[in-house]
């Protein structure tokens, strides 16, 4: 919920428990008047007036955080889901052309997976051995075509941009 939205729930809300602390006050008076013979010396007007400073110092309470919440409150930024760019293979051909076959076999395989894959599917995409697959992940990282990362008992393959 968006925080003025809040502020304003709030500020209703504080004039609820208002409403509700005028009409018990009004109840009470009467009560108070018509069981009382002391007049205004009896302890319970001062019981009521206790209970209503107290009630309407909640009230302005919940009222000011209402309307901190309006007036002071800063919004929270949402944040925009960047979509990642589509890999387009026909970007590459210039790259591919001067790469070795088995090089082109695993970029392909690597821009196929949009970009991101881990050397474990690699190795079970391209049908090589996992040395040969090593070996040819460390040339194209040579070359800076790609970067590994580790992510626990595998690398993750990310194509460069």
């Amino acid at each position: 919920m968006k925080n003025k939205h809040a502020g304003y729930l709030i500020v209703g809300i504080s004039v609820l428990i208002g409403f509700i602390i005028y009409s018990f006050n009004h109840a009470l008076k009467e009560v108070v008047s018509t069981a009382c013979s002391h007049g205004s010396s009896c302890p319970m007007w001062g019981t009521i007036n206790l209970q209503t400073n107290i009630s309407l110092g909640l009230m302005v309470f919940v009222a000011f955080v209402g309307l901190y919440f309006i007036f002071f409150s800063k919004e929270e930024k949402t944040r925009e889901h960047i979509k990642p760019k589509k890999i387009i293979k026909e970007d590459y051909q210039e790259v591919m052309k001067e790469l070795s076959d088995d090089e082109r076999l695993i970029f392909d395989k690597i821009l196929e997976a949009e970009g991101t894959i881990f050397q474990s599917d690699l190795v079970d995409k391209s049908n090589l051995a996992k040395v040969k697959v090593t070996r040819l992940l460390d040339r194209l990282e040579g070359k800076a075509l790609i970067e590994r990362k580790r992510r626990g008992m595998t690398n993750i393959v990310i194509l460069k941009h």
